[in-house]
């Protein structure tokens, strides 16, 4: 996969697309990461890439020729999606994150100021994605979560294949809790059922955990999951008990 990012501040990105996950993908040649600066492609000898709104108001706007030529030149005639990091946007999920980590090349604008021109969200765009019910600075550190969700999904990223499966959200619930050794620190125990070697034990014991997380913490996963008949019958238990 191909991912290349257009913002004001291309510096932040270093040290992320250099550490951890991001960086073992680039080596393994799974994904190709790149930052673009977009006065890089403004037309004016100062590099202004925002003006005023039209009809007044508070901040300024970003232009929309920079964005346009900065988007042609990186695709050059090709059709990815093309994503606007937008407080006003689809609602990011982990879902989306599966949806856009089969595309082959991916292309995330990251604006500052009050808004983008109108004409970037109508003509340029193919998707645009929030992070949630808050306003940031920029778009930065939205594009950086959007890319850090898609390429720990491509293959060969994680250390096994099917990592990534039981993370919270994959399945539509929350992960079961996770214990390590020793098994007793402090007088505070890890449960019986995971030292016992009884997997089919253990596989029963991690799914009811996480119906209880879900429950507990997240019950409007719930609403939208159709549930098996026999994680229903779970869940009337450990409403029971509740």
């Amino acid at each position: 996969m191909n991912i290349h990012v257009l913002s004001l501040f291309p510096e932040m990105f270093e040290g992320v697309f250099n550490s951890s996950i991001l960086k073992k993908a680039q080596e393994k040649e799974a994904v190709t990461l790149a930052v673009s600066d977009i006065r890089d492609f403004s037309e004016n000898r100062h590099k202004q890439v925002d003006d005023y709104p039209y009809g007044g108001g508070a901040g300024m706007v970003l232009k929309p020729e920079p964005m346009f030529q900065a988007v042609e030149s990186i695709t050059a005639g090709r059709k990815p999606r093309v994503i606007l990091m937008c407080p006003q946007g689809e609602r990011f999920t982990q879902r989306k994150a599966e949806e856009l980590a089969q595309e082959e090349e991916l292309v995330l604008l990251c604006g500052h100021y009050e808004g983008y021109d109108e004409r970037i969200r109508e003509h340029l765009v193919t998707d645009e994605i929030s992070i949630g019910d808050f306003v940031l600075t920029g778009g930065e550190l939205p594009a950086m979560t959007v890319i850090d969700a898609v390429v720990r999904l491509l293959p060969g990223v994680l250390g096994k294949a099917d990592s990534h499966i039981q993370d919270s959200f994959s399945t539509g619930l929350l992960e079961h809790p996770h214990y390590t050794r020793p098994a007793d620190f402090r007088g505070m125990k890890v449960p019986d059922v995971l030292t016992s070697g009884n997997h089919a034990k253990i596989d029963e014991w991690r799914e009811e955990q996480s119906l209880k997380r879900t429950l507990l913490r997240r019950p409007d996963l719930l609403e939208a999951l159709e549930l098996t008949p026999k994680q229903q019958k779970v869940l009337e238990k450990l409403k029971n008990e509740m």
